[in-house]
């Protein structure tokens, strides 16, 4: 039974929820409030006593209102509790135990707050003082020392109005000493697990962001000015493009990211000359035309994710790495995913399987004669080869005898931030969704992957298509992260619970595809993995995991950027850098690898041919699609990958 004293403490644990993050929503709103009072006056003219009154408001919004449970009831553990509202936003933070706070550290971080404020109020008042004064004499003048300063990278304050104006610079820097100040409460908490944090951190980020004076007009000082410099005009057509995009099926957490009629795929993307020569239910797969008079014995076969578009790989005819494949004298097979409809609902990884990468095994061998071929498996692609290999070496299947992985994950206890939607609450309430829909829909994947890195695939959009009513970038690469394709019901729940959640696949016999428990470490077989130092979708941390997995010789290389441009990076560019590790040693974390790796200039995909091509026996007469005993059925890139969702 539950007693008046466990029931006492309860409610103050709920209280103690809703207490700090009804504070949180005040000083959002309160910021917004003062922010706007601050812009109206952005040329720097007030009088002391206004400026005086505005530090008031600013003092009371962001400390006077600090509950009493982070200075007087912050000794007790469950004064600071997150759990009610995660439960709100997430789902909840499972069976985390209550957080904890450091009554000393919630201390330290306040005072340093007040101390930081008080320098701010005083460097301002100042600086408004001097301003005026060198107003009056026809002079130049900065906003003074600035308490704090941006981070390393952070792009939004790169216009000068937030260094060179004191009310502006100061909007600045009470944004980031408050930002400062959350996440400092956000790490003090102790006594949750890793997965309970991790969600925290997440979702105090998100709400952090979101709060940037950047993203308001009236706090932007390079919006008043494209509004003062267009009449106002920009405002219209910011509105206009947002009731556009709305109509558009764009929303606020996807906004528009391209010109969605500048690209047409077969016209001016996705152009390199092939043909489909085989194709079922699962997918159409591709024969590339060959540019060399030899190629390699052994053809290539490349399985895309399966929840993208393969022309990732073939965007440019400068950055195509398919193009660049077939110069180097392989033979390419790539698979084009069919995008699935709710008549998928109950595929598989079997199915994917069977019908993808089996299937196109034996397609190849009818169109080239050859039974052996090299492989590569990109993101969930990766995983899904990975898996198909294993199954294979349990039958003696040796048809693919070199595999590359691009940024995939075999072992997922390290799999980023993406693990903060995967939990069994949340997973069950996307359940009936998907089930009765039949799949997930291309446009929640792309709002989950653009939270991910909110600044850059969301508010930097929000500001420049609605606030300064422009139109986003001409890009390929965000077309083609746009036209997003659907992900079936079965595969995705079982996606989510056997790998992020229950990380079967890293298990000998954990997994079990067409019957078969599979092991990773059957897989004897040479392997090349490919990780983005900065990927966010498969950190390189994860992905380096499976380098003590496979049973064959590995080699690690470690890619400058991210998820893509650290894959799609020719040589051409001359661009990122890459580090391989010659070492005779083993690792299990990548920091150690790391510590001993050796840094190179540019693209890797000259080192991964010198690998390859190693294992891709003696140069034969090149072969034309078509010209075996598979014949053409239409031009690349099919009509597969024209199926939008």
């Amino acid at each position: 039974m539950t007693s008046n004293k466990d029931t006492k403490e309860a409610n103050k644990n709920k209280d103690g929820n809703a207490e700090f993050f009804e504070t949180v929503e005040k000083m959002g709103a309160d910021f917004s409030e003062n922010v706007s009072k601050l812009a109206e006056q952005w040329n720097g003219q007030w009088k002391n006593d206004q400026w005086n009154e505005q530090l008031a408001n600013w003092y009371n919004s962001w400390i006077n209102e600090l509950p009493e449970s982070f200075t007087q009831d912050a000794a007790k553990p469950t004064a600071f509790n997150f759990r009610k509202n995660l439960d709100d936003i997430v789902g909840g933070i499972g069976n985390a135990a209550l957080p904890k706070i450091d009554t000393a550290k919630i201390l330290e971080a306040q005072f340093e707050l007040w101390q930081n404020y008080q320098k701010l109020w005083m460097n301002t008042t100042l600086a408004l003082v001097q301003q005026s004064d060198a107003l009056s004499d026809g002079e130049d003048k900065d906003s003074g020392q600035e308490v704090i300063t941006p981070d390393t990278g952070d792009y939004r304050f790169k216009d000068s109005e937030w260094s060179s104006n004191p009310v502006f610079s100061f909007i600045k820097q009470a944004y980031l000493l408050n930002s400062h100040w959350l996440r400092q409460m956000v790490d003090q908490t102790e006594g949750v697990d890793d997965a309970a944090r991790m969600k925290i951190e997440f979702y105090s980020r998100m709400m952090v962001d979101a709060m940037s004076p950047t993203n308001f007009a009236l706090t932007n000082p390079k919006v008043l000015r494209e509004m003062k410099e267009t009449g106002g005009q920009s405002i219209i057509q910011g509105i206009t493009n947002y009731l556009e995009d709305q109509q558009a099926g764009f929303d606020n957490m996807r906004p528009r990211h391209t010109d969605m009629s500048a690209f047409k795929v077969g016209e001016n993307i996705a152009t390199a000359k092939g043909s489909v020569v085989f194709q079922n239910q699962m997918m159409q797969l591709l024969q590339f035309a060959p540019t060399t008079e030899s190629v390699y014995k052994q053809p290539l076969m490349i399985v895309p994710p399966l929840i993208n578009k393969f022309y990732i790989l073939d965007l440019r005819e400068d950055n195509s790495f398919i193009r660049w494949a077939v110069e180097q004298g392989y033979t390419v097979f790539v698979i084009s995913w069919v995008n699935p409809d709710e008549t998928y609902a109950d595929k598989s990884f079997d199915d994917y399987a069977k019908g993808g990468i089996l299937a196109a095994l034996g397609a190849i061998e009818k169109a080239t004669g050859e039974k052996q071929v090299s492989a590569i498996g990109y993101c969930v692609g990766g995983t899904l080869l990975a898996a198909t290999l294993a199954y294979m070496a349990a039958n003696e299947d040796n048809r693919i005898t070199a595999v590359t992985y691009f940024a995939a994950q075999v072992d997922f206890e390290k799999a980023g931030e993406l693990l903060v939607f995967t939990d069994e609450q949340q997973i069950s309430q996307l359940e009936p969704k998907v089930r009765e829909q039949g799949y997930l829909d291309g446009s929640s994947m792309a709002a989950t992957f653009n939270s991910l890195r909110a600044n850059d695939l969301i508010w930097y959009f929000v500001i420049n298509n609605y606030l300064m009513g422009k139109e986003p970038p001409v890009f390929d690469l965000l077309y083609w992260n746009a036209d997003s394709t659907r992900f079936p019901a079965q595969l995705l729940l079982d996606y989510l619970r056997n790998m992020y959640q229950h990380n079967k696949l890293s298990q000998p016999g954990g997994f079990t595809l067409l019957g078969e428990p599979v092991d990773l470490g059957k897989i004897k077989i040479p392997t090349y993995i490919q990780a983005g130092k900065e990927d966010h979708i498969a950190p390189p941390e994860s992905v380096f995991k499976a380098v003590n997995l496979y049973g064959g010789p590995v080699k690690f290389m470690l890619a400058g950027s991210g998820h893509i441009a650290g894959v799609i990076n020719p040589p051409s560019a001359k661009k990122y850098q890459h580090w391989t590790n010659t070492k005779k040693k083993s690792y299990t974390e990548l920091e150690d690898w790391f510590t001993d790796a050796k840094q190179h200039p540019g693209s890797w995909w000259e080192d991964w041919d010198k690998w390859l091509s190693k294992k891709s026996g003696d140069k034969v007469k090149a072969r034309v699609p078509g010209k075996g005993n598979l014949k053409i059925i239409e031009p690349a890139p099919g009509t597969y990958v024209k199926v939008r969702s």
